[in-house]
């Protein structure tokens, strides 16, 4: 691999001795990985219907290392949100960040999901999960996958995060931001980065994160946490961008993390650092674990916990919710408090509670869209079906994995179902070994493909 000589400068300075190990790593075998996604199955149970070898990954207590020649994106379980698609090293800032079921949570740097899936797992369908991201285009991906892993309590913002801070001060009680970097660890797994290293380099990305750091800081509420990361093993982006923070916001302090084996400590760039624990912050290195080059740094904002327990709570919103809605929904089993439905245009929103006022925020999705009205009737959406569990609802397709009729459902087809003597003509909710992954509309043995052309197995 062409490596760029001042990129490999930068790195026998990094590492010393270990620089060659370093540079062996590179003919390693690329490594995959997927997490099970606890919001829909646990670990236990997926391991007992999973068609992939799997080896666990040992410091992601959901994650495995899978086989080169393995295709789990193109599985029905994938499509049913049952696990994501992850490089091992970057399932760890989500998994480091300690997160409680009702807190009101920022993945500020989103794209394309992973890290907002796992914390809104560990949310469990409670509190407020705000993910975002600047790109508009990758902000299309992140709300598939929210969705497409069954995230209901979430909102998807389009924003520059400065704009957020204005909007959302100290409000959060955990905040990620798993930073635009350089991408020096992903260069064994992608080398087209290098050509985009070449082109912007630290320095640039390091002005970004600086300022990403600091409005991170501003919607932090005393006694939260924040998780900041990187792909990346430059002291200008790693352990620089820590001691901008920490020079800047005495409130601030470095907190431990979990050890792993094949942890390596941050950098003690300066007595400045040594002396504000910078060797608490976490480097993965790829000849010391099995997995790509990331940055991790965990800390508090110094206050009283107790202000976590004063939440913002919206008053709801004075939508007229027609009947086709309301018969739909009490139809089946799903909690919902009418005052927070919102109605805009024709399409039916359920919103958090601890959501604030919309206005002057680009909002790609705020709460879970529950369906849309088309002349007085109500047509469920994707998003909601992925939120369920198959027992919710009282119209039910099962198939199982191996029936041929799951990829034709995923490819749009209609279905023959004339087998299932017990399901109602209506909507009707279509799953895979007990998981939903859309809807149909059946009627005389048949069903009429509702499975959203977007997200179609192609």
């Amino acid at each position: 691999m062409n490596l760029p000589n001042k990129y490999l400068e930068s790195m026998k300075e990094i590492l010393g001795q270990d620089f060659d190990a370093y540079l062996k790593s590179f003919e390693d075998t690329r490594l995959y990985g997927l997490r099970v996604n606890n919001l829909k199955i646990s670990t236990e149970d997926f391991l007992k219907i999973s068609p992939f070898k799997l080896t666990p990954i040992p410091w992601i207590e959901n994650g495995f290392y899978y086989e080169e020649d393995e295709k789990p994106a193109k599985h029905p379980y994938y499509y049913a949100g049952l696990y994501y698609i992850q490089e091992p090293s970057a399932m760890t800032p989500a998994n480091v960040l300690p997160i409680n079921e009702g807190d009101v949570v920022l993945d500020m740097c989103a794209a394309p999901g992973g890290k907002s899936t796992e914390l809104a797992a560990k949310l469990n369908n409670t509190g407020l999960l705000v993910t975002n991201d600047i790109s508009n285009s990758r902000t299309k991906a992140l709300l598939k996958n929210v969705e497409i892993n069954g995230c209901n309590k979430i909102c998807v913002l389009n924003e520059d995060p400065k704009l957020i801070a204005d909007r959302f001060s100290e409000f959060f009680d955990k905040i990620l931001i798993d930073a635009p970097c350089s991408g020096e660890g992903m260069f064994r797994k992608d080398n087209k980065l290098i050509k985009a290293w070449e082109k912007t380099g630290p320095e640039v990305f390091s002005e970004i994160q600086k300022s990403v750091i600091m409005s991170g800081a501003k919607m932090l509420k005393p006694g939260g946490m924040m998780l900041y990361s990187t792909c990346t093993f430059s002291k200008l982006e790693d352990e620089e961008t820590i001691m901008h923070l920490l020079n800047n916001r005495d409130d601030f302090e470095l907190v431990d993390i979990k050890p792993y084996e094949g942890f390596s400590h941050g950098f003690e760039i300066s007595s400045e650092a040594k002396d504000k624990n910078i060797n608490k912050t976490v480097r993965i290195f790829p000849h010391k674990m099995k997995g790509e080059g990331h940055y991790v740094a965990l800390l508090r904002k110094k206050g009283d916990n107790e202000i976590n327990n004063i939440r913002y709570i919206s008053q709801g919103f004075n939508s007229k919710v027609p009947t086709e809605v309301t018969d739909f929904l009490d139809s089946f089993n799903f909690e919902y408090d009418k005052k927070y439905i919102n109605i805009r245009g024709t399409y039916v929103y359920l919103v958090s509670k601890y959501m604030q006022e919309e206005k002057g925020l680009r909002i790609i999705r705020n709460g879970l869209l529950l369906g849309e009205i088309k002349k007085n009737r109500f047509e469920p959406s994707q998003a909601l079906a992925m939120a369920l569990k198959l027992s919710d609802y009282p119209n039910v397709i099962n198939l199982d994995v191996k029936d041929e009729r799951v990829v034709k459902y995923l490819k749009g087809e209609t279905l023959d179902c004339d087998d299932f003597t017990d399901v109602k003509d209506g909507w009707v909710l279509i799953g895979v070994s007990g998981y939903p992954l859309g809807w149909g509309k059946f009627k005389n043995g048949q069903v009429k493909n509702k499975y959203l052309a977007g997200w179609r197995w192609m």
